[in-house]
């Protein structure tokens, strides 16, 4: 079967495409599976830009494909059907007791830029109905990611406000799943253009926080005293914008550090305000299942900005190093 490598010490121009022997029949409670498709996240592109794994793993922590066949025990699955990955195949209910990606495939485990794979079952949910593959895989880690934000953290109620930063795949399922729980989305970016596709969205309000300086006091004066929710992405350089932004007693999901992972926090205002800091890290089997359920119910499909195949996936992760997407980019296998 096909697979693409990451490389040590990293770097995109290492990313290695191969056959590796196909895997055997799935054993008790396992099931085999037939990879169509994945789709970026910033944890994959640390994998195979700078080598944040092991040599020679298989990246990819997103997949969605059909079974081709099931191991002994196995009930939830039947051959033909239509699945997509959990982030951690471990965490199947409750709050969270992991701290490292050692069973995160991609990154402790091989992951799904390949052909096939023989898994627990127990890593994988049916995909929502009428998604294709593409869309499927988007959910894995950014629709887990920003349903936990919103619903297990939140919880969101309607009337209320959330803050989306920018126009990645989290922040755009974030704002779908806002206005399907009744909220109001004040929406954030660098691009006017990618500002008006936010409203044609459904973004109630927008930002461009290029131009705005003091985005944060923006965002607080436009909510009327400060939003509800956010969903914070960008980690220690946008952390202090989006406290000035929330209200006292709101609530902030950290689920990012695209500008590093250390830096100073206004402890002062966290204090005053008595704002809720919450990290999140994707989350559980359970949160993906509810998550499928929502988005059958409200009808809400992702938003894909480019397809790749799989030999291109360096250039998949370029075009996402670029900044200039809108939505998930997907690679199809």
């Amino acid at each position: 079967m096909r697979a693409m490598l990451a490389r040590q010490p990293g770097g995109l121009d290492k990313l290695e495409l191969v056959d590796l022997r196909e895997p055997g029949a799935p054993g008790a409670g396992e099931i085999l599976v037939r990879l169509r498709a994945s789709s970026l996240n910033y944890h994959d592109y640390l994998v195979a830009a700078r080598g944040l794994a092991e040599d020679r793993r298989v990246p990819m922590s997103d997949g969605a494909g059909e079974v081709l066949a099931v191991g002994q025990g196995v009930s939830e699955f039947a051959v033909g059907d239509r699945v997509v990955s959990t982030f951690f195949p471990t965490w199947i209910d409750g709050p969270g007791r992991l701290d490292d990606m050692a069973s995160v495939p991609g990154d402790g485990v091989d992951g799904y830029a390949r052909e096939l794979a023989v898994m627990p079952a127990a890593g994988f949910t049916h995909a929502p109905a009428g998604y294709s593959h593409a869309e499927a895989a988007t959910l894995t880690c950014a629709g887990v990611t920003a349903w936990r934000a919103l619903v297990p953290h939140g919880p969101v109620s309607p009337g209320q406000t959330v803050l989306v930063m920018g126009t990645g795949g989290v922040s755009i399922i974030a704002l779908q799943l806002a206005k399907a729980m009744g909220a109001s989305v004040i929406a954030t970016s660098s691009s006017d253009e990618k500002l008006e596709r936010l409203k044609a969205l459904g973004a109630d309000q927008v930002v461009n926080y290029r131009t705005t300086e003091a985005w944060g006091r923006k965002v607080f004066e436009l909510s009327d005293g400060g939003v509800d929710h956010v969903v914070e992405v960008g980690g220690p350089g946008t952390l202090g914008q989006s406290m000035e932004a929330t209200r006292v007693h709101g609530h902030i999901a950290l689920i990012g550090v695209l500008t590093g992972f250390q830096g100073p926090v206004n402890t002062g205002l966290l204090m005053t305000r008595q704002i809720r800091l919450q990290g999140v890290i994707v989350g559980s089997r359970r949160d993906q299942l509810d998550l499928v359920r929502a988005v059958e119910a409200n009808g809400i499909k992702p938003v894909i900005d480019r397809n790749y195949p799989l030999e291109a996936l360096a250039d998949a992760f370029r075009h996402q190093e670029s900044g200039r997407h809108f939505g998930k980019i997907c690679v199809d296998i």
